[in-house]
């Protein structure tokens, strides 16, 4: 329960909310609080055995190394940092109506976190930094088009529908990117890992 009230403050900093006035929100959007919290009880258990599981690949010297190595090469190629929501088709009966939501309210983390079926949801739909290229086709197409402060149309892929919002973009013909420290690389390689069984369970 303290874990859970733990995550709920850190869901109202995140989105410049007063202490307790997550209840208001939820209220004006017709969201059960037992239903929240049953929500973030939920992506915290997860989250924690994600993390057990993924803990035991240890990360070595040498792959921190190969992925300073990688972000040094990657430093031309264009990026965007990336938040998304994924509804299974079968539940997409009111997306549009969502997605209208999302372009007039900034706090997509609270939707991601109450409707979308991604790992991502236990994070607020944060995906971090994708290169261009590196999502399925149909998802990047619609991510090239996109500018900083965006919410996309729903896009449809392999049975579910993807909503992104676009937090930045990195275009290294005018953006410079610094290189990660060993610290920072290391943080890196244990998220895809712990990514990584996400999505293979």
């Amino acid at each position: 329960s303290k874990e859970i009230d733990n995550a709920i403050r850190s869901f109202e900093m995140n989105n410049n909310i007063a202490a307790g006035g997550y209840k208001k929100l939820l209220k004006e959007y017709a969201i059960s609080e037992d239903v929240f919290r049953e929500q973030m009880k939920s992506d915290l258990a997860w989250l924690r055995l994600v993390r057990q599981k993924s803990a035991a690949d240890y990360i070595t010297q040498p792959e921190i190394d190969e992925a300073i190595a990688a972000a040094k090469k990657d430093a031309d190629k264009t990026k965007f940092m990336v938040s998304e929501i994924v509804i299974a088709a079968k539940d997409a009966e009111h997306i549009d109506q969502l997605v209208r939501n999302l372009r007039h309210d900034p706090r997509f983390e609270l939707y991601a976190a109450q409707f979308s079926n991604a790992p991502s949801s236990g994070s607020g739909g944060r995906l971090g930094w994708i290169n261009a290229g590196q999502l399925p086709q149909p998802l990047d197409k619609a991510l090239q088009k996109m500018r900083a402060g965006e919410i996309s149309d729903p896009i449809a892929y392999n049975g579910e529908y993807y909503i992104f919002r676009l937090e930045k973009k990195f275009d290294p013909a005018v953006d410079k990117m610094s290189t990660p420290s060993d610290a920072e690389a290391k943080y890196l390689l244990q998220n895809q890992k712990m990514e990584r069984y996400a999505a293979q369970h």
